[in-house]
Parts: structure tokens; C-alpha cells; sequence
């Protein structure tokens, strides 16, 4: 991924108002992010944990979306699979992610994604998960980061549709 601003980061937001994407909180740490091993810019707001946000680029745009977090289940132990990038995680290493349609007809998709929205970097073994988090697979690092990223495209073509 490119690396991009935080008003870039702003304008891209496609399911909530401009008002709330002016709001949102925008990591502070772009500059030191690894923009070269992101296949999209995702964070947590820090002062909101159930609130998390996704940047990607879809077609010829940045698309943003608002997320909100489910409630984690207490106790939670066994291992949970990210839809995104398929890692596997122990405890609450998963989350639902929910993200509200395009289009105000009050309907939400979700998608079981890393909790810590860093996919990107388990793919390519720069984060680790723990024993077991990968499986061993025949494909390549780039057909990996291609399903992963049509991964990305079919969440966000959800929320736009």
C-alpha cells in the first residue's frame, strides 16, 4: 500500500457521515508505519475499544470503513480463524467486526478479523500469533497477499453494495 495522509485517511470513509470521519481518531504513527507490507491501513481507536477502522485501496479509491467490535465472549479460549488473512488466534486475537451498509438502510456486514487489524503482517511472518497461527500452505508470499487482498475487496464490496 501507498502510504497515505490523514486527509486522504478522512475523505475515503464511505459509512459514516463527514462529520464523524473529521472526528475519528487517525493513528499518529503514519509516518512510521510499514506501508510496504500493507495490504490496508487498519487501526483501533484507542479511546473507544469497540470502535475500529479499515483503509483500503478498492478499485481506483481509497475506500474507508467505520467498524464496531461484538462484545468479546469472557473466558474465550479457543482458536478463532481471521476471515481476512486466515490466522489463527487464541483468546480474543479475533473479533467480529460489523460495518454499517452504504446506502442508510440500517443493514451491517461482518467479518471475523485479527483484533488488531495487523493481517498484513502475520501474512508475511513480520508479527507472530503464537504457535499454529499460520498452516503451512503450497502458495506463494504473493498469492497469499492476493487472497488476502480479495479478502479485503469482498468485505469492502459488501459494505459498498
Amino acid at each position: 500500500m501507498d502510504p497515505i495522509t490523514e486527509r486522504e485517511i478522512r475523505a475515503s470513509f464511505v459509512n459514516c457521515t463527514k462529520g464523524a470521519a473529521k472526528r475519528l481518531a487517525v493513528p499518529r504513527d503514519l509516518a512510521e508505519r510499514p506501508w510496504a507490507d500493507l495490504d490496508f491501513l487498519g487501526w483501533q481507536d484507542l479511546a473507544s475499544p469497540a470502535r475500529a477502522y479499515l483503509v483500503a485501496e478498492h478499485g481506483d479509491r481509497l475506500v474507508g470503513v467505520a467498524l464496531r467490535r461484538a462484545a468479546p465472549n469472557a473466558g474465550h479460549t479457543r482458536r478463532s480463524l481471521c476471515s481476512i488473512c486466515l490466522t489463527s488466534h487464541s483468546g480474543d486475537g479475533v473479533s467480529l467486526l460489523t460495518a454499517r451498509r452504504v446506502g442508510g438502510d440500517g443493514n451491517s456486514v461482518g467479518a471475523y478479523i485479527c483484533t488488531d487489524l495487523a493481517c498484513s503482517l502475520y501474512l508475511r511472518g513480520k508479527k507472530d500469533a503464537g504457535p499454529s497461527s499460520r498452516l503451512h500452505e503450497s502458495l506463494t508470499l504473493d498469492e497469499l497477499i492476493a487472497r488476502t487482498r480479495g479478502n479485503v475487496a469482498g468485505f469492502l464490496q459488501k459494505v459498498l453494495a
